[in-house]
């Protein structure tokens, strides 16, 4: 019986082109699928002309089909624009107009890459697919689980966004990348003449090139006649004293200092928005700090489930160093867990991942509430 091709998850960028000529190198079947996620001509005023860094773009679609041409391997352009919008876009915004910052990324590789795109590759005869994301993966025999672990290398760990991977996903996926460092990546893909093996990586969103997430929100919602609702409202501080006025509270996300446009004689910070009644409430450094926090639609990946107290580490934010902490049980809610962190973090923002470690080993994800 022949072998069933491996689908490479192609973006064009030089990591996932890389798996691709590794895989060919290694003589496995292989076709090459890119997801087309979002038309980028939509939504001019924000989408300007000539940015650069973002992921997914037109001109990744075509390096990716060259280096399918030039590997001779079958290669296919997936439309997924409706779903990538359904369920990633429009949960952006409505995530940030309520007042919390979410991972666009994470909702991608949750429902999208991971999942519709699995069930493509399955239609294309492949029961594997492999991406050039920096992560490894491994099965625990005496578990009977498979395991999410970080990458080789610490600069380029993505576990951080991978932490809703389920068993199912995580046993028809390959991370061929994930025990190696970026220039070593670098140096194999000029090995197998890569031909963007000189590519910079992206850095952006890919549906909002410039960064600006409130102005792409407002010329959505323009787009979509939906009537821009009236969010002027106070800046407070921590006892509830007026200290500016603001546009609307999707400008702001806590841990934020810049752009306040109040003068004061210390720094001051974003510590919380209240959407419903449009405060925005600033404070000093140290009022960012909290010792606790709640994950909801928690993910548990090495463990089945959390029946006692868990010693791990963990990380609220892709930048931020894993700190040690005890994940405790929400009794009847399987899904919720409580971290107690036995330094109080900087910056703990609703909407933003705990992702839950035990050294190199990811235990589990979840919102953070």
């Amino acid at each position: 019986m022949p072998e069933k091709p491996i689908a490479v998850a192609m973006s064009g960028g030089v990591d996932s082109s890389t798996v691709a000529a590794l895989l060919r190198r290694e003589g496995k079947p292989l076709v090459g699928m890119t997801m087309q996620l979002w038309n980028q001509r939509r939504l001019p005023e924000v989408n300007k002309e000539g940015a650069t860094g973002r992921c997914c773009s037109i001109d990744d679609v075509y390096d990716a089909r060259y280096v399918a041409e030039q590997l001779g391997i079958p290669y296919y352009v997936v439309n997924f624009e409706k779903r990538f919008e359904e369920q990633v876009v429009e949960p952006f915004i409505d995530e940030y107009l309520a007042g919390r910052t979410p991972i666009p990324c994470t909702l991608c590789n949750n429902f999208i890459k991971f999942d519709q795109f699995l069930e493509l590759a399955e239609g294309l005869g492949a029961d594997t697919v492999a991406t050039g994301h920096y992560a490894r993966i491994r099965y625990d025999t005496p578990s009977g689980r498979y395991q999410l672990l970080r990458a080789a290398d610490s600069a380029k760990d993505q576990t951080y966004f991978l932490w809703g991977l389920t068993q199912q996903q995580m046993a028809h996926t390959q991370f061929p990348l994930g025990h190696m460092t970026k220039p070593q990546v670098r140096e194999l893909a000029k090995e197998l003449d890569v031909p963007v093996a000189k590519k910079p990586d992206s850095q952006e969103i890919c549906f909002v090139p410039t960064g600006d997430y409130a102005a792409f929100i407002e010329a959505y919602r323009k787009e979509k006649g939906i009537p821009t609702e009236t969010t002027r409202g106070d800046i407070v501080d921590t006892e509830g004293k007026k200290r500016g006025e603001h546009n609307g509270v999707h400008h702001f996300t806590v841990g934020q200092r810049k752009g306040l446009g109040i003068a004061a004689g210390e720094p001051l910070y974003v510590i919380a928005t209240r959407p419903a009644e449009q405060l925005v409430i600033i404070g000093r450094s140290e009022d960012l700090l909290r010792r606790e926090l709640t994950a909801k639609q928690v993910n548990w990946i090495s463990v089945a489930h959390l029946d006692a107290p868990l010693r791990v580490q963990v990380k609220i934010r892709n930048k931020h160093e894993a700190a040690p902490a005890t994940a405790f049980p929400v009794d009847g809610e399987p899904a919720r867990v409580r971290i107690v962190f036995d330094e109080p973090q900087r910056a703990v923002t609703p909407g933003q991942a705990a992702v839950l470690y035990d050294g190199e080993l990811v235990v589990a994800g979840g919102w953070i509430e």
